[in-house]
């Protein structure tokens, strides 16, 4: 079965060809830019390593898709657009209600057109992919797969609030937990490189950045919460802060609501407090020149992210293993042996020249050293594989 791919962002859409049979990607691309004036196409051909740039115009994410298809058919990864059978969505909140891959009827989007306040950066533009789909491919079936649906499995205590209960039962207020399809398929590759590997904390660190603690297959907490700002420090996202900090600037500075979620969504995070950039490569530079300010960022973060860990080591009751994910998870060597050697503690050693070597891998590699208790792995996240697996058993349920 041919299953395509589709995540749909503000300003983008990005899609994976894949064919069920040996799940092999046959076709990746991007069209960056929808609705403005740089606006732009990126593809890559895997059956015989093509690749494709091309400036183009393009307003809306329907004529995002119907562009994109065109290329498709172009490389001749497949021949016509009857064969793509299903298509994957990536669908960023589920709320309460959408904890399995589902299938998209109109009754199913008006649902996510009301859980888009929740996410309101984030499902709108997924329905819009959903709704191209249906237009122009209107033979398959479309599936919804949903970021916040691994971390469904958590315990009440883990996700709920100390905030007056009627919140959580009149206004769904309680930590749903995002970057969940990653989660799954990293955690999921780690159980299977080593027996017993039952208690894994998984560290998907990128521009957004979540920690998850994994129990025998099944996540009981995450950093990320009601919405993707809570946590750790993450590109332009402040992460966990006292929630005082916002009256007291509302006050302070006058800022209206919409400036304070600008200031904490798109000014903080790495690039609000390093006042260099979101980009960790540009810090590591700096930090390099022995920047003070750039060696505190790093510190920072490093910091952070060690506590989440210590703290899901106490919820599992231990450690089987530590996995390090994403753009800056699978990349940053220095910023993984910082975090590494704050948890001694755990009898937990870096293997320090493996883990230099691994910069963005194509397979997963172990970069604990002998005599670690706990198993250290870099594992490239693949949430288009996962989302396509899904989609697969979705359809040929039974």
């Amino acid at each position: 079965m041919i299953i395509l791919v589709i995540n749909s962002g503000s300003s983008s859409l990005k899609f994976k060809i894949f064919n069920s049979k040996g799940w092999n990607c046959l076709y990746k691309g991007i069209v960056d830019g929808i609705g403005l004036k740089l606006c732009h196409f990126e593809g890559k051909n895997y059956v015989n390593g093509a690749k494709t740039s091309k400036q183009s115009s393009i307003k809306n994410h329907q004529e995002a898709l119907k562009y994109s298809l065109g290329r498709i058919i172009e490389s001749a990864v497949i021949t016509d657009l009857k064969d793509i059978k299903s298509v994957g969505h990536r669908v960023v909140h589920g709320g309460e209600k959408y904890y399995k891959p589902t299938k998209i009827t109109a009754t199913v989007i008006k649902t996510l057109e009301k859980l888009s306040e929740l996410a309101p950066l984030h499902n709108p533009a997924n329905i819009q992919g959903i709704k191209a789909c249906q237009k122009l491919l209107p033979k398959a079936s479309n599936i919804a797969i949903f970021d916040t649906a691994f971390h469904h499995t958590m315990p009440k205590e883990a996700y709920l609030y100390a905030l007056p209960y009627k919140f959580y039962k009149n206004y769904d207020i309680r930590r749903y937990g995002f970057h969940g399809t990653s989660h799954k398929y990293v955690s999921q590759v780690a159980r299977k490189l080593l027996k017993n590997n039952n208690r894994i904390i998984t560290c998907h660190i990128g521009n957004g950045s979540s920690i998850a603690a994994i129990k025998n297959g099944k996540s009981i907490d995450t950093s990320m919460g009601f919405t993707p700002l809570e946590g750790i420090p993450m590109g332009t996202r402040c992460g966990d802060i006292d929630p005082a900090i916002v009256f007291y600037l509302m006050e302070k500075k006058h800022y209206t609501t919409d400036q304070i979620d600008d200031i904490l969504n798109k000014k903080s995070g790495l690039k609000g407090f390093s006042g260099i950039s979101q980009d960790m490569r540009l810090i590591w530079e700096k930090v390099k020149k022995q920047d003070e300010h750039a060696i505190l960022t790093l510190n920072l973060l490093s910091y952070r992210i060690a506590k989440y860990i210590s703290a899901y080591a106490s919820t599992l009751n231990g450690i089987d293993s530590i996995v390090f994910t994403a753009g800056i998870g699978e990349n940053a060597w220095y910023l993984r042996e910082n975090i590494i050697n704050r948890l001694k503690y755990l009898h937990i050693s870096l293997n320090k020249s493996v883990n230099k070597e691994a910069i963005y891998p194509k397979s997963p590699i172990e970069i604990s050293d002998k005599k670690s208790k706990v198993k250290i792995y870099v594992i490239p996240t693949n949430e288009e594989l996962e989302i396509a697996k899904q989609t697969f058993s979705q359809i040929n349920r039974k």
